[in-house]
């Protein structure tokens, strides 16, 4: 057996690194990072009686605002919300209760310019999960009406990459490991204190939050349900970074979004994916 020689181990550390930022879902030039999706961040927006919270969006590891919520932003303003979105913690790598505190700041704005009592939030992988620590111990309880995760990282992740992420550039992704301080410290019960309705929305096929169940959430079912994906449309092959431009997960979040408590587990939807 021959010794690795060192270079080849720096190369093969190089490549195991690129692979967790595209695992991670790292597709959005560069350029995109100042400029919001469409149809949100409008401040001049006043919700109606039938959609009385604003929605912020908060996107996911690695991500853009303007290329995760490029789909559905246009979608919830087509469907009579205010939406809004921001870039947080150096393109989401901060240590997460940091980020959670530029969420705060942010829904405190958007309460302001609204004038609405509690905002909705929509989030992918970490953004679905790292607003639970705002509900959790920044006074986000009070503040937010539905809390919908698309493929959360409620749980954390076992997928090896997260390991080399964490390890190098990305504290987030180190708190995002599986059975990681901070993840002990974010489930501890309460998992899902009383305030927000929960809404965790997961694809069997999701490759980056591994195993998928880790996005489900305990609590009672007047407040959290669980959405799998194939459940309602077993054919449906939606990945992790597929999922918040996917048709069949935007009929998801406006049915959370739509009603009094969460997501109706015996919602119907029309089974399109974007697979």
């Amino acid at each position: 057996m021959h010794a690795r020689r060192p270079g080849r181990t720096v190369r093969l550390l190089a490549v195991a690194f690129t692979a967790a930022l595209f695992a991670f879902g790292l597709t959005a030039p560069a350029g995109a990072a100042d400029t919001p999706p469409p149809e949100a961040n409008d401040w001049s927006c006043k919700p109606d009686s039938a959609h009385p919270q604003p929605v912020v969006l908060v996107n996911g590891t690695f991500k853009t605002s303007y290329e995760n919520w490029l789909t559905l932003s246009p979608a919830l303003a087509d469907a009579g919300y205010c939406v809004f979105s921001f870039e947080y913690g150096d393109l989401e790598t901060a240590p997460i209760p940091d980020s959670a505190a530029e969420l705060r700041d942010v829904v405190n704005a958007v309460l302001g310019a609204t004038g609405a009592k509690r905002v909705d939030i929509v989030g992918h992988s970490q953004g679905g999960m790292m607003p639970r620590y705002y509900v959790k111990f920044l006074g986000g309880a009070t503040k937010v009406d539905d809390l919908v995760g698309i493929v959360p990282s409620n749980h954390g992740t076992s997928n090896p990459l997260a390991l080399v992420a964490g390890a190098t550039v990305c504290p987030s992704c180190d708190d995002q490991t599986a059975g990681s301080d901070f993840l002990q410290q974010l489930n501890a019960d309460p998992e899902t204190p009383v305030g927000p309705d929960y809404t965790a929305i997961a694809t069997r096929y999701d490759e980056v939050v591994v195993p998928y169940t880790s996005s489900f959430l305990a609590g009672h079912a007047s407040y959290v349900t669980n959405v799998r994906l194939q459940d309602r449309c077993p054919l449906d092959i939606t990945e992790h970074d597929q999922a918040p431009k996917s048709p069949l997960v935007e009929q998801w979040v406006l049915d959370a979004l739509g009603r009094s408590g969460p997501a109706d587990p015996e919602f119907g939807p029309r089974c399109v994916s974007s697979g």
